[in-house]
């Protein structure tokens, strides 16, 4: 994107700061600073307010000076931020900008994609990681960050699962939530996104139309919302799709009834990148006008980029089909994300101080920390893994992505630069050295592998090896927005090269790389192990070496299921039995006729370096009350063991099933994941306390439904968990329309 040179004066950024301490230094309280400076608004500078731009060619920064911006995004360091800003200072009013940017996995320090933070199912770390991209952020001036996406990926196919955080509305609420927190922490304001229903797309194909039923919304694309709305969120943001034929920038019970008086929330509710034009595409609105009256009465507060609700609720409000109220009902929260931010009370960004903010040692540790966290052990056949330097003198390394930073960065980097990253090649290379192994790269083909030319050195190196690490998958450009697939396989010929390099006989470690699980087909079968390293960031070289030498056990659990085939999809675990149940072999049972209907890999599923034995659940409540008394949960507890002789973590998970329901409900759901560290021999006890309102369902309305009988938990490391045990719920329970709770945290 071309970036608009902006030029103001040092005379005129210092009057527009005192301007602004001036104007609003006789209130006193909160309430009563934005109240004053309400009043002196006029129509034009509230709309202004309610206007978000990009820095794209034609941008005009004196819009802002005369006040018909309240909200920027892509001004993206701290030249750039400190200068709009500025400009925003030295207006009328002086009401500084929120500045806006997709910090969806860091800033300068670049994370693992959200996805690979998921792996961790680690609350604790996600937001720790965040709250260090945040203060990165802020450092630049950027206060507003456009994420956490709290949409449940069911369809691989989409190319937006890269920014989610799973399969699981239980598990993506809880990382939603760490985000959230994570992004106070660190002072920056967060957005939820994308209400609602987002990741429904037909075909996995971006920005398709979504059909969800009322009681698959409430129970699935809701939950995750509704946790980061209670966790704090700033600010929620409308999805580009139709849900259920009614685009969502103007669907006002999704966005008042739903958001607003069910979930509660009391935030900035913003349009996405111009979805109040683009109703005008969806053929319900038939210009601008239209458009703005719909999507504004519909509950949003702010136009991301169109430019159409400071060209026409001006006049929208003087003719009095949009009233004076709702208008100052808006700008009131926006200024009061301004002034929670404190940037009324801040003083103009020194973008000289910002540069010793970014990449510091204690960003790149917990980004290196949370890429290590990020990392599934998928095979290890024979303990291939650990490295042992003592069998191991010459190892080779193969494989497009084993050497490109830029697709180690990933999509929605922030500003994150390639030239800061440390490669899985270099990562590798330095810890070889360090245990005295030889380490060659002959990376067989380029990012793209498009033909077999370098093949033959490729397969020289493996000959000459002890043991050969191939790095595979799919590239950055392959995942993210705007990257649906209707092929999930590996780009080019990289199954070719595995076959090549295999058949040389030497030991083979597959290291997947990329945004989601992809087909691997033979690959899977020719490696004796295989490790999921997904966008791993600045820190992946090291986090990934540190992992295959064994001074890092991989703890990681897949926040999905992993699919043999693209034709399996959309699959998730939580699937419900049917009328005629699957049974391998039968046809006329629910299923295939040319593949089975099972994961290659389950929810949940992660190995390490070491081995656990689980313990039968027990249900320390096997009546469960419900009702009014939020303190009823669910209680259990399992005993784990370590079998195996290295320390590791394992995560306790735990499902509920409802064998007899109203309605068929899923067979399973997860509900609760418990990590525990363990010694050689060592035995811990996972516990669980599951709120008695997470046994329910949701009906069309929203009404909460906990039904009386008998239900059943299962315990283990995956959603493939054989251990269960029974409870029952003494009396049934209904909640009013609406009731949506807040999940176990």
């Amino acid at each position: 994107m071309q970036a608009t040179a902006i030029r103001i004066s040092a005379r005129v950024i210092a009057a527009a700061a005192l301007m602004g301490a001036v104007s609003l230094a006789r209130a006193e309280t909160l309430d009563e600073r934005l109240e004053t400076l309400l009043g002196k608004m006029t129509l034009e500078e509230k709309a202004g307010q309610l206007n978000l731009v990009s820095l794209e060619p034609g941008f005009d920064p004196e819009s802002v000076r005369r006040g018909e911006v309240g909200a920027v995004i892509n001004f993206s360091n701290q030249h750039l931020a400190s200068t709009i800003d500025s400009y925003a200072r030295s207006s009328r009013l002086g009401i500084p900008l929120l500045v806006g940017l997709d910090i969806v996995h860091g800033y300068r320090t670049v994370l693992p994609l959200p996805i690979g933070m998921a792996a961790s199912f680690d609350p604790g770390l996600v937001r720790r990681a965040t709250a260090a991209a945040a203060r990165e952020s802020l450092a630049v001036g950027v206060n507003w960050s456009f994420a956490p996406m709290a949409d449940v990926a069911r369809d691989l196919r989409w190319g937006r699962v890269v920014e989610g955080l799973g399969e699981d509305p239980w598990l993506t609420g809880q990382f939603a939530a760490a985000q959230v927190e994570g992004f106070r922490d660190g002072g920056v304001a967060s957005t939820l996104k994308h209400f609602a229903g987002y990741s429904a797309v037909y075909g996995g194909r971006d920005y398709d139309v979504t059909w969800v039923p009322p009681t698959e919304l409430y129970d699935t694309h809701l939950p995750p919302f509704r946790d980061g709305i209670r966790a704090g969120a700033d600010a929620v943001m409308t999805a580009l799709t139709a849900l259920n034929g009614l685009p969502t920038t103007a669907d006002g019970h999704l966005m008042t009834q739903i958001l607003r008086r069910e979930l509660g929330f009391k935030g900035v509710a913003i349009a996405d990148w111009e979805a109040v034009a683009s109703l005008v595409k969806h053929g319900v609105a038939k210009d601008g006008a239209e458009a703005t009256r719909k999507a504004f009465s519909a509950g949003v507060d702010m136009d991301m980029t169109s430019g159409l609700f400071v060209k026409h609720l001006p006049e929208e409000v003087r003719a009095g089909r949009i009233s004076q109220a709702s208008l100052d009902a808006s700008v009131r929260r926006v200024l009061r994300l301004k002034f929670g931010l404190g940037l009324f009370d801040r003083p103009l960004l020194d973008p000289a101080t910002a540069e010793g903010k970014l990449l510091t040692r204690e960003t790149r540790t917990v980004a290196r920390e949370a890429a290590r966290a990020s990392l599934v052990l998928l095979k290890n056949r024979g303990d291939l893994l650990p490295i042992d330097p003592t069998k191991v003198k010459r190892i080779a390394l193969v494989g497009p992505f084993a050497e490109s930073k830029w697709d180690q960065v990933g999509p929605h980097e922030g500003n994150g630069q390639v030239d800061d990253v440390i490669s899985i090649r270099a990562g590798l290379a330095e810890r070889a050295e360090k245990a005295g192994i030889t380490l060659d790269f002959a990376p067989g083909c380029d990012r793209i592998c498009a033909d077999r030319s370098d093949f033959p050195k490729a397969v020289e190196a493996a000959k000459a090896a002890d043991l050969v690490i191939a790095v595979v998958g799919e590239g950055r450009d392959q995942s993210g927005e705007g990257s649906s697939r209707a092929y999930l396989g590996m780009r080019g010929v990289q199954q070719d090269l595995i076959r090549e390099v295999a058949a040389t006989g030497k030991p083979l470690v597959m290291l997947v790389f990329g945004g989601r699980p992809v087909e691997l087909h033979e690959a899977i079968d020719r490696a004796q192990a295989a490790l999921m390293v997904w966008i791993p960031g600045t820190e992946g070289g090291p986090a990934v070496a540190e992992t295959l030498f064994g001074d890092a056990a991989p703890s990681g659990k897949l926040p999905v299921s992993w699919p043999r085939t693209v034709g399996q999809l959309p699959m998730s675990y939580d699937r419900r039995a049917g009328g005629r149940p699957h049974i391998d072999g039968a046809r006329w049972t629910l299923g295939y006729t040319d593949e089975t209907i099972s994961p290659l890999f389950p929810f949940g599923y992660g190995l390490t370096y070491t081995h656990f034995a689980y313990g039968e659940p027990e249900v320390l409540t096997p009546k469960v009350g419900v009702g009014d008394r939020h303190e009823a949960s669910l209680e259990v507890r399992t005993t784990v063991t370590n079998t195996g002789m290295r320390a590791g973590r394992t995560v306790a998970q735990l499902y509920l099933s409802q064998p007899v329901a109203s309605r068929s409900r899923p067979l399973r759901l997860l509900k609760g994941a418990v990590p525990l560290t363990l010694a050689p021999g060592e035995t811990g006890v996972a516990r669980f306390r599951i709120p008695s309102r997470d046994l329910g369902y949701h009906e069309a309305d929203g009404t909460l439904v906990v039904e009386a009988g008998d239900y059943r938990v299962f315990v283990g490391e995956d959603s493939d968990a054989a251990k269960g045990a029974d409870f029952a719920v003494e009396t049934g329970w209904r909640g009013p329309p609406g009731n949506v709770e807040a999940s176990s945290r």
